[in-house]
């Protein structure tokens, strides 16, 4: 009888040591994992590699001229409201644009349309941006200009607007066609946003390309009464 009751302790205290043991290797496989990093982390995306600024000249065959980043390719704008002077300038590595678009001032009527269009375009942005900051500035050739700067998951975060206000107006966006949030892309958007400062610096008309006054396809001569 002694000897069972002896068996049956041994038996509780084996079985309190076995459980005892066992969680004491949990916890510390536990600790372990906390302390090396073994939690999933987010998915990321690639880092990419920024280069370094540097630009080139415009072609001289259009009516204006600025500097743009030598890592960018030039091509003429193919969308359905393009008009002969409209460019695109194409970022392959970030897969970003800039839509450029010309204009020749007829009077000012038509230079009021001109700048109303360019605050109405940042306006359409107001459903995703939470803040849309205007900034005028005059270049160093003496030109007018505003910028506009978007802040928010938008599509296009920076724009601007330069002219003589007598017979040129020069119209710039940046554009990401990606789902990416903003926050991933601020390195990339503070890059081009540095390159469209340098071409709103540079920006000269050029004279010895002639541009005509070309009416947008919604234009509606104003009456004799305005």
């Amino acid at each position: 009888m002694i000897l069972r009751n002896l068996y049956d302790i041994f038996k509780i205290m084996q079985n309190k040591f076995i459980y005892s043991f066992l969680c004491v290797i949990f916890l510390c496989t536990c600790n372990r994992q906390e302390g090396d990093g073994f939690t999933p982390k987010p998915r990321g995306y690639h880092r990419l590699e920024i280069p370094k600024h540097e630009y080139v000249n415009l072609p001289d065959t259009l009516p204006y001229t600025f500097e743009y980043s030598k890592h960018a390719q030039i091509s003429a704008d193919t969308s359905f409201m393009a008009e002969k002077f409209w460019l695109e300038v194409y970022y392959p590595q970030f897969t970003a644009n800039l839509d450029i678009s010309y204009k020749k001032i007829k009077g000012k009527t038509e230079f009021r349309d001109y700048v109303n269009d360019s605050h109405r375009l940042a306006d359409k942005h107001n459903i995703k941006a939470y803040s849309i900051q205007e900034t005028v500035i005059k270049t160093p050739k003496g030109y007018h200009a505003i910028v506009f700067e978007l802040e928010g998951d938008v599509p296009s975060q920076f724009q601007f607007y330069v002219t003589d206000s007598i017979e040129n107006f020069l119209r710039v966006d940046l554009y990401f066609p990606t789902s990416i949030k903003n926050d991933s892309l601020a390195p990339i958007i503070e890059h081009i946003k540095y390159d469209m400062m340098q071409m709103l610096n540079t920006v000269e008309w050029n004279k010895k390309v002639k541009a005509e006054y070309v009416p947008p396809k919604n234009f509606k001569k104003p009456s004799k009464s305005n």
